[in-house]
């Protein structure tokens, strides 16, 4: 998660975050470690949240996180977008 949030970032206008995020969007299965151990502004748990929606129904998405899905609202800023992205993980 900790270099995730960077490429999510960056993929505007670095070219190699956009293949890499292509290649990671492209996975049938993707792996995200150390999810919620350090808050999002806005801007970051929104592009997340557009991630896991890109993924929802189309590829399986394994996260690890030391913080219960209860606790993430506190590291996401934004309830509604907390919310959101619990909805398509938990669907």
């Amino acid at each position: 998660m900790g270099e995730l949030v960077p490429l999510l970032k960056s993929e505007e206008y670095l070219r190699k975050s956009q293949l890499q995020l292509r290649r990671i969007r492209g996975a049938d299965l993707v792996i995200i470690d150390d999810l919620m151990y350090m808050a999002m502004d806005q801007n970051e748990a929104n592009l997340f949240f557009h991630l896991v929606n890109h993924f929802y129904e189309r590829s399986s998405i394994i996260l690890t996180s030391n913080k219960g899905p209860e606790k993430w609202g506190e590291l996401l800023v934004d309830q509604g977008i907390t919310t959101a992205i619990l909805d398509r993980l938990r669907a």
